[in-house]
């Protein structure tokens, strides 16, 4: 077999060696400083990020400072000779002016509100209303859990005491700010008053209807009889339409869903023992009489029509 000579012949040179290495050499040379720039360059980006997210995270909690700061005082909530003046939405989204306290023909002061009416709001909203101070975080993790395995916002975890705060002094809005400003309200109330104080706030600015808040207002509108007359099955049905009383749990559209849910709260009402084997079944065989809403909804119905016929040949 014939060898195959080289360019150079047999034995190549010193000098050729060096001339193919030379290549290698340069581009090292050359690319590494230009790596060094790139990564120099990506380090001052990052280090710029990091400085425009401290510096916005620091002003922003410096606003919620200034906000929480200057949130009214609940110290006066504990004076149950105060009144004061919220405002309240019609199902219309308009806002009205509502007093909270014994101004109010409807305030109802705790003695005269039935144990299973407090109950009743106690298992079906807020069932460690006496464990917590103010935010449940028991609550919260099980409602994060239930809505990740829901993949929607299915379950919420505010306790009493939050509603109570975001009723008096809050909108309605949903933002991080608001529920931070809520926390904080409802830390403050925790501190100030007692639970039996905050049920009872909370029991007389619940909103039940149209234009009807409170729990005296909803008992009369209901069932034609005062909040301290209410039945345990009408105090479970009362309960049972707080999470949406205009659409959800609106008793005139959706009365069996209604239904449904009085009875599971006073199957809880049972199991908690507030009620008595017999007080059970015969609040269970109990049918709310509500004729006394069905002619209010068909009285307003009627105006309606009345004010729509009147302005459509109204020609003046």
């Amino acid at each position: 077999m014939q060898r195959k000579q080289h360019l150079f012949g047999e034995c190549a040179p010193f000098g050729y060696w060096q001339i193919q290495f030379v290549p290698s050499t340069i581009d090292s040379d050359i690319l590494a400083p230009r790596r060094n720039r790139q990564v120099e360059a990506s380090l001052k980006v990052v280090k710029w990020l990091t400085a425009i997210i401290l510096i916005s995270l620091l002003a922003y909690a410096a606003w919620v400072g200034i906000t929480l700061f200057r949130l009214p005082s609940v110290t006066g909530l504990a004076d149950r000779h105060l009144s004061l003046t919220i405002q309240v939405r019609d199902w219309q989204g308009k806002q009205h002016p509502f007093i909270v306290g014994p101004a109010n023909p409807h305030w109802t002061p705790a003695s005269r509100i039935p144990s299973e009416m407090e109950w009743a709001v106690i298992v079906s909203e807020d069932a460690n209303f006496y464990q917590h101070e103010g935010i449940d975080v028991k609550a919260i993790k099980n409602a994060i859990k239930y809505d990740l395995e829901k993949k929607r916002f299915a379950r919420g975890a505010s306790t009493i005491t939050q509603q109570t705060a975001k009723n008096l002094f809050l909108s309605r809005e949903k933002t991080v700010t608001r529920k931070i400003e809520e926390f904080y309200l409802a830390k403050r109330m925790e501190q100030e008053l007692t639970k039996e104080r905050i049920l009872e706030l909370y029991l007389n600015i619940i909103e039940l209807g149209p234009m009807v808040y409170g729990i005296d207002h909803g008992a009369r509108y209901y069932f034609n009889k005062p909040a301290s007359a209410l039945t345990p099955r009408e105090c479970s049905f009362l309960a049972a339409m707080l999470p949406g009383p205009q659409k959800v749990y609106n008793p005139y559209r959706h009365l069996d869903r209604v239904l449904k849910r009085s009875d599971t709260i006073l199957r809880q009402l049972r199991q908690s023992g507030v009620l008595s084997e017999a007080e059970y079944r015969m609040a269970l065989a109990e049918t709310p009489d509500i004729s006394g809403m069905q002619r209010k909804v068909d009285k307003s119905f009627t105006g309606k029509v009345r004010r729509f016929f009147k302005g459509l040949f109204s020609f003046s």
